[in-house]
């Protein structure tokens, strides 16, 4: 039930923003019917100031969480990064274009972002990271992503558009900013199956003895920014390379934020499979590497929120140049 009322909510935001978009361009279409000029893209098409594109995209996708990264008391970004960690991503977008300067799409895609504390086997003992190593926390979770992002193109954004003189570049670098919907759900390593985390409140989330943890949503939002290049391959196909960031408004993308809790409260409101996992995977420590840490001993780390990103390697259809 769960899972088909986050996919109904997922369908109405994209209802939504379809609508939004849809609005846009008819907008741009009406200024632009009355005086809508063309202009020599080649010696065999014009174009036009609107277009449109259908594309696809693979890439990798990767994650900044409480889990794993590198030596010391863990940086910024790349200085925090694990390459070994990175996942696959692919996905779908549509968009409209105005004078080849702004751009607007709406796009949907599908990844999974993981982590390991195990990473950090060769850090040396004196290493303040050597205590991430001994949490032996990991996590693994399916991203499915429907975004808005707007495009600025600035090679295009004073161009006099009044000239048929004007010979558009074919490779063009831009930036992009936007906002996003995503749905996610961590996972742990049990004796080779994987267990969904949120159901265990590793945390104490939701339990009467922790009143102020409250179970995390497994839908949040995203804030992409990024940068690219786009290059046209003829006047109907181009291709893309593209980075984007995403800062997010969740800090249990990986299950981790707060500080261990009493074993007794997992007793006291699971039972069966769910009391058994959670036991296990709540903490790791116990009976693999130290000692059960003491409730309120630190977990995760409550300052920063999760983050993930994508390198991407687009291929677009465009609409809208007409053959001369």
């Amino acid at each position: 039930m769960k899972s088909l009322n986050t996919v109904l909510r997922m369908c109405n935001w994209i209802k939504k923003i379809t609508i939004g978009i849809v609005c846009t361009i008819s907008s741009l279409l009406l200024a632009n019917s009355a005086n809508a000029q063309y202009y020599f893209y080649n010696d065999n098409f014009y174009d036009s100031p609107l277009l449109f594109e259908i594309g696809a995209n693979i890439g990798a996708m990767n994650s900044l969480t409480d889990i794993g990264g590198k030596k010391g008391v863990g940086g910024k970004f790349v200085k925090d990064l694990n390459i070994g960690n990175t996942e696959f991503v692919a996905g779908i977008y549509f968009g409209a274009t105005y004078k080849n300067a702004v751009a607007l799409r709406l796009e949907a895609n599908f990844g999974r972002v993981s982590a390991y504390d195990s990473v950090l086997s060769n850090v040396p003992l004196t290493d303040i990271a050597r205590a991430r190593y001994n949490r032996n926390l990991s996590f693994r979770s399916n991203i499915t992503e429907i975004a808005l992002v707007a495009e600025l193109h600035p090679l295009f954004a004073f161009v006099d558009w009044t000239t048929k003189e004007f010979d558009p570049p074919r490779f063009s670098p831009y930036v992009l900013f936007g906002v996003g919907f995503f749905n996610f759900n961590p996972q742990a390593n049990l004796n080779n199956r994987w267990v969904d985390l949120p159901p265990l409140s590793t945390e104490g989330q939701g339990f009467p003895e922790y009143p102020s943890r409250q179970p995390y949503k497994l839908n949040a939002i995203s804030f992409p920014v990024g940068a690219g290049v786009k290059y046209d391959l003829s006047p109907t196909f181009n291709l893309r390379a593209e980075f984007m960031y995403r800062p997010t408004n969740t800090d249990y993308l990986d299950d981790v934020s707060k500080t261990y809790i009493d074993e007794q409260a997992f007793i006291n409101n699971l039972a069966g499979a769910n009391l058994s996992n959670a036991l296990a995977l709540h903490d790791r420590q116990r009976g693999e590497y130290l000692p059960q840490s003491e409730p309120g001993k630190k977990r995760g780390n409550t300052k920063d929120k999760d983050q993930y990103f994508s390198f991407n390697l687009k291929i677009g259809m465009l609409f809208g140049r007409q053959r001369r």
